[in-house]
């Protein structure tokens, strides 16, 4: 995974749905006071911060500078770092985690298993891996439209899905394989109210479709997908709601 040229203040602003979201998670990992607990995409730092105050010790990592600055600012242990490489790293010792935790930031992540053994190894024995990102299914719609956009438009240049949405039983598969015992993974379809609107969803979340692109080919790009989606995606009562689907598991270290 490259790193992400994440703005963390336009993401707090326009984005904070993701972590207000994330209540349940937090829940299902249940962090107990003294706990080591290495945070995933860590992000602005804002989950990671209300698990410290639980009283765990919390180190997040995360590939866009912007986002690890934000969680130093709230006085947690960030680092830049690609997730891929966890087993790589110095600052990432070794089984010293009680609880791998992480929201919405493995479905960026491409190459699963090497995350997946990073965990691993960072965790104690039965430590715990709890997390939620996007499952099969997420955001159908919106990359249906997309892709159909760059298809009707060649100067685009080839569509790139930049995600991975696996099925549960795949992922299972996976946690199985790579050392852990599933205790829950299930499918969450969670409609997204997208309160900044739809053309600011796709700035933040789809840059790396769409960065490449001209401002006029952008301009083009947003007024297509808006036109393609607004039958499906947006009511006047509810406003624009995102095809949100999640995967959520928790699984413990064998």
């Amino acid at each position: 995974m490259a790193q992400q040229n994440w703005d963390a203040s336009e993401y707090r602003q326009h984005a904070a749905f993701v972590a207000l979201l994330a209540r349940d998670l937090i829940d299902l990992l249940n962090p107990q006071p003294g706990e080591a607990i290495l945070d995933i995409g860590c992000g602005d730092g804002r989950l990671s911060a209300e698990i410290q105050q639980l009283a765990c010790t919390v180190t997040g990592v995360d590939s866009s500078p912007s986002m690890v600055a934000a969680s130093k600012h709230r006085g947690i242990q960030a680092y830049l770092l690609d997730a891929h490489h966890l087993h790589a790293q110095r600052t990432i010792k070794q089984s010293s985690f009680d609880a791998v935790f992480s929201n919405a930031a493995l479905h960026w992540l491409n190459e699963p298993e090497k995350v997946i053994q990073g965990v691993h190894a960072a965790l104690k024995p039965q430590g715990r891996f709890v997390a939620e990102f996007g499952g099969h299914g997420n955001i159908a719609a919106l990359l249906k439209a997309m892709k159909e956009v760059f298809d009707e438009n060649s100067s685009f240049g080839e569509f790139r899905h930049p995600w991975y949405f696996p099925k549960p039983d795949q992922y299972q598969t996976l946690l199985k394989k790579h050392g852990f015992k599933v205790k829950s993974i299930e499918l969450i379809p969670r409609p997204t109210p997208l309160n900044s609107g739809l053309e600011k969803w796709l700035a933040i979340f789809a840059n790396s479709i769409t960065g490449h692109l001209t401002a006029e080919q952008n301009k083009v790009f947003l007024a297509a997908v808006t036109d393609k989606l607004k039958a499906v995606l947006y009511t006047r009562e509810n406003g624009w709601v995102a095809d949100y689907v999640r995967l959520r598991f928790e699984a413990i270290k064998l």
